[in-house]
């Protein structure tokens, strides 16, 4: 390389700067497609079995010219969003479906036109005020006190990792004393729960897996049993992690003896309502959440209930000056970047320092569209799981609980054939026909069908649907 290639590579990578004639072309080509994407989503599949595995993709390799912008948006049309799953459907029923209201999709463009630094305050104030902001109003939402932080995250693994790694450090566990720690959860708990336990380093320690009730609900005096046990044999009683709707069926357990009982012992009292958490929102359902407000930290997922594209969650913990110490770290070459009069910044209560200007794409589509419309569409999943489950009865389909939230299970048996096969095969038939999508999980050993209902474009007319697609599938498997 010498200096009298500078004009030369000056001109070559000005291609990255493109003008604005191509600007307003790709722009609009791609916002055209995005309109076509969702006009064709009422009468479109859910879901298309990956026949291809993506071959449009590999006929673009990378080369050094670039391509027209027609040519690769087929490739993305025809490589990734007409196989597998399509969040985007209101026919989406199953896992827990993610949203993508169409003004966090704005929030994502600007945030990444203007490439705001979201992790230091000092770098970027109105960045971080603003996802500072989102983050006190769950809290509020939760009913933690004032003073509370957290911080927004990739979704509710990471959230759960930095709630577990600020307990771990809260009470100052060290390496020598994690086989004595005992943590309580249920085989409900999301795996990603035991997941961030590993994560954090504390996979020695003993895991307890309290009973359910008859409604999938840890009971709360197999904990304080679990809880007593322990202590006799010179265990210490560290973590218990309650769930704010469960995966499998969206139960939601006791929170409020759980803190009772982790309040008397002091253990660190984390609740996991990726899921359920937004359900707050409807004022309906607020005894069902009572006790939230005195766990230590909470996980929730905005892209869950509050219907944002898929990469955001977050975090809530009580004392912010625990999440901040077992997060911060000073490099040298960082000293210019703080000072007095600054707020908490999101790369000292997290494990990321590069962080995606998140708080864009969950702050506008709140600003744009008011709660009023959320809160209605929550209560309206509700009705729409009670309804299935109460119609679906009718079918001759066996039910599991009566479900807390937007999230049941479901079963037929058969009298003279294996209920589990049976059940699998009718899923297969669901998905094959892909006008809806349905998932399943196995509890105690039964294979059971999950319905989920959270997309913002689920309606009673994708219910009805489902409820047509399980008759004929029931009339053909017989």
């Amino acid at each position: 390389m010498t200096f009298d290639q500078l004009e030369s590579l000056e001109a070559q990578a000005r291609m990255l700067e493109p003008g604005a004639a191509d600007r307003e072309n790709w722009t609009s080509k791609a916002a055209q497609y995005g309109s076509a994407f969702i006009d064709g989503l009422p009468e479109g599949k859910t879901y298309l079995p990956d026949r291809d595995r993506g071959s449009a993709l590999a006929s673009l390799p990378f080369g050094e010219e670039g391509r027209d912008i027609d040519e690769v948006l087929e490739a993305v049309h025809l490589g990734v969003n007409s196989s597998g799953i399509n969040p985007a459907s209101g026919g989406h029923l199953g896992y827990v479906p993610g949203g993508g209201v169409f003004p966090s999709a704005l929030g994502d463009y600007l945030a990444a036109v203007t490439n705001r630094y979201a992790g230091i305050f000092f770098a970027n104030p109105g960045a971080v005020r603003m996802e500072n902001d989102l983050i006190r109003w769950m809290c509020q939402l939760v009913g933690y006190p004032e003073g509370a932080l957290g911080n927004l995250a990739s979704g509710g693994s990471i959230a759960n990792l930095i709630a577990i790694t600020t307990a771990r450090d809260f009470f100052q566990v060290k390496s020598a004393s994690i086989p004595r720690l005992a943590i309580y959860l249920t085989s409900q708990v999301h795996h990603c729960v035991q997941k961030a336990i590993r994560i954090a380093g504390l996979g020695e320690a003993q895991i307890r897996y309290i009973p359910l009730d008859k409604q999938f609900r840890m009971q709360t005096s197999a904990l304080q049993e679990a809880i007593d046990s322990d202590k006799s044999r010179g265990l210490i009683p560290f973590l218990v992690v309650a769930s704010a709707g469960t995966t499998d069926t969206g139960a939601v357990d006791p929170l409020d003896e759980i803190a009772e009982i982790a309040g008397r012992e002091r253990i660190w009292y984390h609740v996991d309502a990726a899921y359920g958490g937004f359900f707050t929102l409807v004022e309906a359902l607020r005894p069902t959440f009572k006790g939230i407000e005195r766990s230590d930290s909470v996980a929730i997922d905005p892209h869950k209930g509050l219907f944002l594209p898929y990469g955001l969650g977050a975090v809530l913990i009580r004392n912010v000056e625990a999440q901040f110490k077992a997060h911060h770290y000073m490099g040298n070459y960082m000293q210019d970047a703080f000072g007095p009069g600054q707020e908490v910044s999101p790369a000292d209560l997290s494990p990321e320092l590069t962080k995606h200007f998140r708080g864009l794409r969950m702050w506008l589509p709140l600003q744009l569209l008011g709660l009023a419309p959320f809160r209605a569409a929550l209560q309206e999943k509700i009705l729409l799981c009670r309804y299935f489950y109460e119609q679906v009865q009718k079918l001759g389909f066996q039910t599991g609980p009566y479900p807390d939230l937007s999230i049941m299970i479901f079963r037929y048996v058969p009298s003279e054939k294996n209920a589990d096969a049976f059940n699998e095969a009718l899923v297969r038939y669901v998905q094959e026909d892909g006008r809806v999508f349905l998932s399943s999980t196995t509890i105690e050993g039964r294979y059971w069908i999950r319905l989920a209902v959270l997309s913002f474009r689920t309606h009673k007319r994708e219910v009805a649907l489902c409820l047509d697609i399980l008759r004929l599938g029931l009339e053909k498997l017989g």
